[in-house]
Parts: C-alpha cells; sequence; structure tokens
C-alpha cells in the first residue's frame, strides 16, 4: 500500500514538474511574439516626421490614408480566400459523412404498451386514450322490409320491361 502512495506523489511531483516547464515556454513565446512584433512594426511602420509645415503634414496624412486604403483591400482579399476555404473544407466535410455514412447503433427491442409509447411520444402533461371505440357515434341497425309484391315470379318483371323497350324504340 505505500508503494502505491509512493507512486502516486511520484506521479504528482512530475506532473507538477511538466507543468512549471511548459509554463515557462508559453511565458518565453509570448515573449517572443512581442519582439516580432515591434520588429515588424519598426521595419515597415516607421514614425512619420511631424515636424515641418503644414503642407508636409498633410502629404503625410494622404500617404498614410493610402496605406489603409491598400492594408484594408488585402484584408478583404484575404478574408474572402479564407470563407471560400472554409467552404470548401466544410463541404469535403459533408462529402466525406456521405461517403463513409452514418452508422446507426443496433436498437434493443422494448416491450411497451401503446399508452406508455404515445406518453412517452408526446410528454406527461397529456394523458393519452387507447380507447378509440369511445367516441364513436351510436348507429342502431336498421333492417330494409321489401314488399312482398316485388318478390314475385321474375318472368313477369322481364315482361314489363320488354314492353318500355319498345316504347323507347319507336319514339
Amino acid at each position: 500500500m505505500s508503494e502505491k502512495k509512493m507512486t502516486s506523489s511520484r506521479r504528482h511531483h512530475l506532473k507538477s514538474l511538466v507543468l512549471q516547464v511548459a509554463a515557462n515556454w508559453l511565458e518565453k513565446e509570448k515573449q517572443e511574439t512581442i519582439q516580432a512584433k515591434e520588429a515588424y512594426m519598426a521595419e515597415h511602420c516607421p514614425a512619420p516626421d511631424t515636424n515641418g509645415d503644414q503642407a508636409a503634414l498633410m502629404e503625410v496624412c494622404k500617404k498614410l490614408h493610402a496605406a489603409i486604403d491598400k492594408i484594408d483591400e488585402e484584408r478583404y482579399d484575404i478574408e474572402a480566400k479564407v470563407q471560400k476555404a472554409e467552404k470548401e473544407i466544410e463541404d469535403l466535410k459533408i462529402k466525406v459523412v456521405d461517403l463513409v455514412g452514418v452508422k446507426k447503433p443496433a436498437l434493443k427491442k422494448v416491450r411497451m404498451s401503446a399508452d406508455a409509447m404515445l406518453k412517452a411520444l408526446l410528454g406527461s402533461k397529456h394523458t393519452v386514450n387507447m380507447d378509440l371505440r369511445a367516441n364513436l357515434k351510436q348507429v342502431k341497425k336498421e333492417t330494409k322490409e321489401e314488399p312482398t309484391e316485388a318478390v314475385g315470379d321474375w318472368r313477369k318483371n322481364i315482361e314489363d320491361k320488354a314492353d318500355r323497350k319498345k316504347m323507347f324504340e319507336s319514339s
């Protein structure tokens, strides 16, 4: 038991040493980026000469405005390229998913009554009534009573209809 305790304390010690080294590296990296920014700004953006008359200052302002316009155009172009690249990446991701397909997990069979299933789908607020016959309208069965005269001899009916046929043919 004491061996486990020593190994865990040793792990914690090693972990803290690694974290200290990583923190030092991050601090050095921050300082290097600050120095790189200062060097870039000193090289590309020298301090303007503000000594002189109004015309010289106006000329400096015009140059600065031209430089700002040029930089804005470059920034816009770069942003457009980045957006295009991001869209292509998104399209490729969609194609990869389409090619690979989405794996559906195997569903487990669950025995559930219809009431419980509807309650799960609709939420516990809704009361589910599966007695579908309760809402049906009551209908009384009516029997047709045929007159006894109509049931007579079928040959007689055919002869009557033949007379009608002759009546229509003559007109």
